[in-house]
């Protein structure tokens, strides 16, 4: 099942994909949100005849693909191939550091640079979508607190985030620097997130392609130490790591984006985003 929140901003409604048709779910539940994202709720809805929903006509705009996210964390250096690129030492524990949640935008949504930015980044990462209360989970059971999965950009400005003295956070909550979605796949269409090819371009040339089964730690390895570290609540959004192929690790000289630039990603079976790059005056 894939679930869409679609509509203007902070007036998004809920809605199902039919195949390629939008179908809308406002009558049946107020929002996607931690509140309905329960296996018993989601089952609920997976027993709806899709065809029985009202159509979404037209081109919405396609908001996050979950509402009220309640923490964003963000699992860095988790790919062996980009630790390499960066030359990065392999982390012995999961990298962690927030986004704050001002960050979140549509999948579609322009991103835009933040005043006197010179080193805007992008990358790739599978999104894990918790349903569930999660407290010192064992990595064994783990998924089953998954509800879902979608793809994020971890859009990230390098110098803010290496050079401004502080945490990494500084570089990558920047406002429209967490395109969600375009919708959150329900964890039983994704049978193992260790094998999911995914792709960045960059006006249209390649520039990231990574499958997650080079991941460093595994989804369940991530949920298992972060909930022997604080609770995972329902609505919570996990950013688990990127391929090789970001700007900071271009050859001979690191490439950023710039004013115009169109970035294009995918992940095997969750979608595709698509945003232009702009700059605040």
């Amino acid at each position: 099942m894939k679930l869409v929140r679609y509509g203007e901003t902070g007036a998004e409604k809920p809605g199902l994909m039919d195949g390629d048709t939008l179908r809308d779910l406002s009558g049946v539940i107020p929002d996607i949100t931690g509140a309905v994202l329960d296996d018993a709720t989601l089952d609920k809805l997976r027993a709806i005849d899709p065809a029985s929903l009202p159509k979404v006509e037209g081109a919405p705009r396609l908001g996050p693909c979950v509402g009220n996210i309640g923490k964003f964390l963000c699992i860095g250096l988790n790919y062996s191939d980009h630790a390499a690129e960066t030359g990065a030492d392999i982390p012995k524990h999961p990298i962690l550091f927030f986004k704050a949640n001002s960050a979140i935008v549509g999948p579609n949504d322009d991103v835009i640079m933040p005043r006197g930015s010179t080193h805007t980044d992008w990358e790739v990462e599978l999104g894990v979508v918790i349903g569930k209360k999660a407290k010192y989970a064992s990595k064994e059971d783990a998924l089953e607190y998954v509800a879902g999965y979608c793809v994020i950009n971890d859009v990230s400005e390098r110098f803010f985030q290496t050079q401004l003295t502080g945490q990494w956070t500084k570089g990558k909550s920047c406002d429209t620097f967490g395109p969600t979605g375009p919708w959150l796949v329900t964890r039983d269409e994704v049978p193992d997130p260790q094998a999911l090819d995914m792709s960045l371009d960059v006006n249209g040339k390649r520039m990231q392609t990574g499958n997650t089964s080079t991941m460093i730690f595994s989804v369940a390895e991530i949920i298992e130490h972060l909930s022997g570290l604080m609770t995972l609540h329902p609505g919570d959004v996990i950013t688990t790591g990127t391929p090789p192929g970001v700007g900071m690790g271009m050859k001979p000289e690191p490439v950023y984006l710039k004013k115009g630039d169109v970035m294009e990603l995918s992940i095997q079976g969750l979608g595709k985003q698509r945003q232009n790059v702009g700059e605040d005056a």
